[in-house]
């Protein structure tokens, strides 16, 4: 199972999660059962190229996408491609996934989608369709 966490660099299991998914510089990711790591760029229009991040993990074959939070579009999106997201994540990669495989994050849904998203503040007037 490929397992992708957002992160700030290319150092791997070693590097910090990204509080914001869609604006990390990389996505790091994970064989569950290989322990192989890859690390993606972050090639979309958040941060001036192409597409959405759900885009990219789909293609990379992941299974699980392990962040701190996001918004409801996001959720959307990562549900219509098959992929499972877990929120709540924190430290490192290597620690996001034993927080994963240890069942401690929440899978992301509608109620946990607002509370849970780093960059914005939760007055339920701003618009969640930025992910």
């Amino acid at each position: 199972m490929k397992v992708c966490v957002p992160t700030m660099g290319d150092k791997g299991l070693e590097d910090a999660v990204g509080e914001h998914f869609g604006r990390v510089p990389c996505y790091t990711i994970v064989d569950s059962e290989t322990k192989e790591v890859e690390v993606l760029s972050n090639t979309s229009e958040h941060i001036g190229g192409q597409g959405y991040p759900p885009e990219i993990m789909a293609k990379a074959g992941v299974d699980v996408m392990i962040c701190a939070g996001l918004g409801r579009r996001a959720i959307m999106m990562f549900e219509g491609m098959g992929i499972m997201v877990y929120v709540g994540a924190s430290g490192s990669v290597e620690d996001a996934i034993n927080m994963w495989e240890n069942n401690n994050l929440p899978a992301a849904t509608d109620e946990n989608a607002c509370q849970q998203h780093a960059f914005r503040k939760h007055d339920h007037k701003h618009d969640h369709n930025h992910d």
